[in-house]
């Protein structure tokens, strides 16, 4: 998923960008609130990680914000404050959940992991498009059985894909979610991802077809 982290402290940000990057995120960040607001409004995010105590505006305004301002993308908020009102408070305001300072990371993970199949229509864990198994809770992929070896990158266009299946989606749609804005992007990035997953993919999985000057398919047929 793409992601952005509103936090500013730059510490636990930098711990949050490597944690969600390994686990295969295009992750941007920020560390004020204002910024948060202008970003959300450029970028298709699948999900937003909001710190409650920010420098020039809370959190709960950024919130109040972008659900005043039509806003969809699913948002969890973190705190250090243990107070039961402002926990009702956030999601009232429209948060889709809550997690409290400090946290184990595979608690973030997995609270991640469900907001990405909530916002994807199905709560399961496992995507099945064909003969194609990806299951997000343990970052595996399996084809009629068979067990793929993917690469962070890969794993990130095939869910994309997969999310989408029987859709063309647009080459810019897969580079605004499998990379971050401050990553370098190699011209033919997507393309040699595509390439890749195709041959991992064959000879009994979905096809990845190419719609010229639009984008990629995933055909399940």
């Amino acid at each position: 998923m793409r992601i952005l982290i509103v936090e500013d402290d730059a510490a636990l940000a930098r711990s949050l960008i490597a944690l969600l990057r390994a686990a295969g995120h295009a992750v941007d960040h920020v560390g004020r609130g204002e910024e948060a607001l202008e970003m959300i409004a450029g970028e298709p995010y699948a999900l937003v990680i909001l710190d409650v105590g920010l420098p020039d505006i809370d959190g709960f305004a950024v919130l109040q914000a972008l659900r005043r301002r039509g806003e969809r993308v699913p948002v969890l908020m973190l705190t250090a404050r243990d107070a039961l009102d402002d926990r009702v408070r956030g999601l009232d305001l429209g948060a889709d959940d809550y997690l409290r300072k400090p946290f184990a990371p595979e608690e973030l993970e997995a609270r991640i992991r469900a907001l990405g199949r909530r916002r994807g229509g199905d709560p399961t864990p496992e995507l099945v498009v064909g003969t194609l198994v990806l299951n997000r809770s343990t970052g595996q992929a399996q084809v009629a059985g068979r067990a793929l070896d993917l690469r962070r990158r890969e794993w990130a266009v095939l869910d994309s894909l997969a999310t989408r299946a029987g859709q063309i989606v647009p080459r810019e749609t897969l580079l605004a979610e499998v990379f971050g804005y401050d990553e370098p992007v190699g011209p033919n990035a997507i393309e040699v991802n595509i390439t890749r997953l195709r041959g991992k993919l064959a000879p009994d999985g979905p096809m990845i077809r190419t719609v010229r000057g639009v984008g990629y398919l995933l055909d399940a047929s």
